[in-house]
């Protein structure tokens, strides 16, 4: 029988414990209601998956909260030129070697074999900045469920072993074109930013205490860095968080008076002492999380600048003429 601490896998769920399991996950994820589908979809049938999207877009919550509720580890490993086939399979322990020569029992295992070993998700993240014969060897793990390792033997997945696989498309420098052979391997499915009012949510989760007017804004200002000509890329929602919390922070170390929110649009007039903490919260939270075209002929600070005029001079101007 399964209970909330002892859950069935993905391979011997009925269609009401997934819809249960569906339900439990969603109320910890905000805004990712289709993509939660999907992903439960992929994983239950057993297929690996890439998901592709910018950082900051809830993919390894959604990860996370799936893998506790079936009781499985998530084994995170981060692509990059480091991540060799000997860091990702395992290696056996120098000390022992000398000691003892090359055995099975001082072979220590890598987040592959871990996953494969505990039966998890091996999420890997910036999946395409991994050397070419590391993604091989996955894709070894993943079209056979079997990983041969010199003076070891082989090792078989257990059922619930998933490759899943991130990648942020507008970041092209130290990346390689993943060739058609993982591509053939791998579902795939595009996670894009929330939507500005779960977008609040988020943020007003991770900072409790920061009024609704410093919520609003700062989900304003960080999705207007995402449309900007001059930026390439811009802020996550961990940007609106860490505004947020600055600002609240700033505005009690002097004493300012925040003003009141009746609705998440900027109200024009408001008091001067407010907007210029709040430009340099701004500077400090997202200066550094957005990146501008190389022909861009400013700073991430006149970025800033930029879009905070707009947000709290020329916008609520235009919305309210006279």
């Amino acid at each position: 029988m399964t209970t909330p601490h002892s859950r069935s896998t993905p391979h011997s769920q009925s269609l009401t414990d997934l819809a249960a399991i569906r339900e439990r996950v969603a109320a910890q994820v905000v805004g990712r209601e289709r993509e939660l589908d999907l992903v439960m979809a992929a994983v239950v049938t057993g297929r690996d998956l890439i998901l592709e999207g910018p950082p900051g877009t809830s993919k390894s919550t959604l990860l996370r909260a799936i893998t506790a509720e079936w009781s499985i580890p998530l084994v995170l490993v981060e692509g990059n030129a480091d991540l060799t086939p000997s860091r990702l399979v395992g290696r056996h322990n120098p000390s022992r070697v000398l000691r003892e020569d090359y055995s099975a029992d001082n072979f220590v295992d890598g987040p592959l074999l871990q996953a494969m070993r505990g039966g998890g998700f091996l999420y890997v993240e910036e999946f395409n900045r991994a050397p070419e014969d590391t993604i091989d060897t996955l894709l070894t793990a993943m079209a056979e469920r079997v990983v041969t390792v010199p003076r070891v033997g082989s090792v078989v997945a257990a059922p619930t072993f998933r490759v899943v696989a991130s990648m942020n498309p507008y970041d092209n420098v130290g990346t390689t074109r993943l060739s058609i052979s993982v591509h053939d391997r791998m579902c795939r499915l595009v996670v894009d930013y929330q939507d500005a009012a779960a977008e609040r949510d988020i943020v007003a989760r991770h900072a409790e205490s920061a009024p609704v007017r410093i919520v609003a804004d700062a989900v304003a200002v960080t999705r207007a860095t995402r449309e900007h000509d001059a930026i390439r890329q811009g802020s996550s929602v961990r940007g609106a968080i860490d505004l947020a919390l600055l600002t609240e922070q700033l505005c009690a170390m002097h004493r300012i008076e925040i003003p009141a929110a009746g609705t998440v649009e900027p109200p024009r007039d408001l008091p001067t002492d407010y907007t210029a903490t709040f430009l340099d919260a701004m500077t400090v939270a997202l200066s550094g999380r957005i990146h501008l075209y190389d022909t861009a002929f400013t700073t991430p600070e006149g970025v800033l600048t930029e879009i905070w005029e707009d947000h709290f001079a020329l916008n609520p101007a235009a919305a309210k003429p006279g």
